[in-house]
């Protein structure tokens, strides 16, 4: 009877062990279970819609991370039209602007340039509002943007209008866009950027200090290192009233370019041709002399080097 009463006890607790273990297994399940709604939940966002944080002559959507420095170059030579003898199709002159931009948080970044057009120092911020996801169609980011022109009053603008200043807060010019983007897939990215742009001071009066303007642009990837990039603004000057008021033709064109980037890791070479030879909103939205048509062509190139503040942080390959 006691052997009898031994063998049940001993099967009584392997049959309780085997029913924890089946409880414990249940569980566990349940609980991966829970663990895998809750990251099905988790956006998965979309990665380098663009290779920089410019397009050609303007922003896109994309900022730097944290603690990340970026150091731009712009040049812009003379028009291609303005021969072999006299200007070497343009080499023998160039407009030039230096750049910083440094991200206060990942989706936070502020800049400041200056360009030799006009001598003008720029400033601006960008913060991305919305990202892509699986869950978000797009990323949109905010940017705002100030210039100060440092030419001495009376000197002679690209248009050859004269300009006068008389006091210091004509100087200044302001600009807001809203940068929208979606990367439709590996090889193909595309964005608009409703633009506005305020002139304090304008150089007729037949001119309005506000200028509404619709950029859109995009850029495909040939391969990992390869990619082609446009970029077009339409500025909606009253150009009619312009001219019955001077009896002038409107000095200025919608920016046009074309280009290409080569990515070599830490740089970001940009080769293009455009109409525009500023490289800031107040120059290339509402100032661009020059004319496709006419041949008023300019090549140029932004050149970009990422520098990393952060301990152990590396360059992230786009």
């Amino acid at each position: 009877m006691r052997r009898a009463n031994k063998w049940g006890k001993i099967l009584l607790s392997f049959f309780l062990l085997a029913l924890l273990i089946s409880h414990g297994v249940k569980a566990q399940d349940d609980l991966m279970a829970l663990l895998d709604q809750d990251l099905a939940k988790q956006p998965i966002y979309t990665q380098a819609t663009f290779k920089a944080t410019r397009l050609i002559n303007g922003h896109t959507i994309e900022t730097i991370s944290k603690k990340h420095l970026n150091f731009w170059i712009s040049h812009r030579f003379g028009a291609v039209n303005s021969g072999f003898i006299a200007n070497f199709f343009g080499l023998d002159e160039a407009k030039i602007r230096l750049g910083l931009e440094y991200g206060i948080t990942d989706e936070w970044l502020v800049g400041a340039g200056r360009s030799s057009i006009e001598k003008t120092y720029d400033f601006y911020t960008k913060y991305k509002v919305l990202k892509q996801s699986d869950k978000m169609p797009l990323t949109v980011t905010g940017l705002a943007g100030m210039g100060i022109n440092t030419m001495p009053t009376g000197y002679v603008m690209e248009s050859g209008a004269e300009m006068r200043f008389f006091s210091n807060t004509e100087r200044y010019s302001y600009w807001g866009q809203v940068l929208i983007a979606r990367k439709m897939n590996e090889k193909l990215s595309l964005q608009i950027m409703p633009t506005l742009v305020h002139y304090n001071k304008v150089e007729s009066s037949a001119i309005s200090n506000n200028l509404p303007a619709l950029g859109i642009g995009g850029r495909f990837k040939l391969t990992k290192r390869f990619t082609l990039s446009g970029e077009y603004y339409k500025a909606f000057a009253d150009q009619r009233a312009y001219e019955s008021q001077t009896g002038k033709a409107y000095p200025y064109h919608d920016a046009i370019a074309f280009g290409v980037d080569i990515e070599t890791g830490g740089h970001v070479f940009q080769l293009h041709f455009t109409n525009s030879r500023g490289m800031i909103e107040k120059h290339v939205v509402g100032q661009t002399t020059g004319n496709w048509l006419d041949g008023d062509i300019y090549y140029g190139f932004n050149i970009s080097r990422t520098f990393s503040f952060e301990k152990g942080a590396k360059y992230k390959d786009k």
